[in-house]
């Protein structure tokens, strides 16, 4: 076990209703209550409807997400934030300026942008769920240990 789990992450994107839902639902159930996991946004759009289906594919059900602005956040208690879009990635670094937490940014394609039949707008859907699925698979172990402390960091891992 070379790496230690954060206790709290938070993803992050534009409008809180694509990728960092999916993101936090892969690690919720990766990890279970492991990691304390959230997501919100820069802005806050309801659960695209693709990103239900596509995640209904793997047996995961975010049709209850509500969608959140880091305005709406309860906490910012987080050890990492993950943003997935650099509009994202601009708010987390204001956000966590006087935080002792880790900030990665995953760039990650925006699948909305998409357009054509159902088919092909939900292939960049699975394509965007299956590459958050491995960055998590990689980044988070399922046999690493216990929650760290904090380092400080801002990480560009593109």
């Amino acid at each position: 076990m070379s790496e230690r789990l954060p206790s709290a992450v938070l993803f992050c994107c534009t409008q809180n209703s694509i990728r960092s839902p999916m993101a936090a639902a892969i690690l919720r159930q990766r990890l279970g209550n492991r990691v304390w996991v959230d997501s919100c946004g820069v802005h806050e759009r309801d659960v695209d409807g693709y990103a239900i289906a596509v995640m209904d594919e793997i047996g995961i059900d975010i049709r209850r997400h509500i969608a959140k602005s880091f305005e709406d956040l309860d906490d910012t208690s987080f050890d990492l934030v993950v943003s997935l879009s650099p509009e994202a990635q601009h708010k987390a670094v204001e956000m966590t300026r006087t935080m002792s937490c880790d900030v990665e940014f995953w760039r990650t394609f925006d699948p909305s942008i998409v357009e054509g039949s159902r088919e092909e707008r939900l292939t960049a859907y699975r394509k965007v769920r299956d590459e958050l699925a491995a960055r998590i698979e990689g980044r988070f172990p399922a046999d690493a240990g216990g929650a760290n402390g904090a380092t400080g960091k801002a990480l560009n891992t593109m």
